[in-house]
């Protein structure tokens, strides 16, 4: 196994893994293919610029799981009253041929050495009812955290 950083190059490879993970969480394939077209595009100038950054685990030269990571501008708080920005995890993602290895528990590691490595002292995430039970288990909690649609 063979751990790298994510590259410009990764950009069709993390929208895959994305819509896949929408995918397997159940989301619908006419709602993953708009947000893949939006999300490619957001992606584009944050992979080159290094604001969106991660991990990528691959098996023989093959991409077999992946890890993206952000730091998010957020006013000091009392989970970091001393820090304006916290960690952001997303689109942790582990083909299925390779589930059940480790493979998510090793990006969760990588991504909080990362985080320490940058000075990041809060870290969140969006959890699917799959991922949760990892998560619990290396030390992540549910927040008061609510959130609502806007349609107009």
């Amino acid at each position: 196994m063979h751990v790298r950083h994510l590259e410009a190059g990764d950009r069709e490879l993390i929208c895959r893994h994305r819509e896949a993970m929408f995918r397997d969480a159940g989301r619908d394939d006419a709602t993953l293919a708009t947000m893949t077209e939006h999300f490619r595009s957001w992606l584009t100038p944050r992979l080159r610029d290094g604001s969106y950054f991660g991990f990528m685990l691959e098996d023989q030269g093959r991409p077999i799981a992946g890890i993206g990571l952000m730091l998010i501008d957020w006013p000091p708080h009392p989970l970091h009253p001393t820090q304006d920005c916290r960690g952001y995890v997303l689109n942790v993602y582990v083909e299925p041929d390779y589930r059940r290895r480790g493979l998510a528990r090793e990006l969760m590691q990588l991504a909080d050495a990362e985080f320490a490595r940058r000075g990041v002292s809060y870290c969140v995430l969006h959890a699917t009812e799959q991922g949760r039970p990892l998560y619990q288990e290396l030390g992540w909690r549910g927040t008061a955290e609510m959130a609502k649609a806007i349609r107009g």
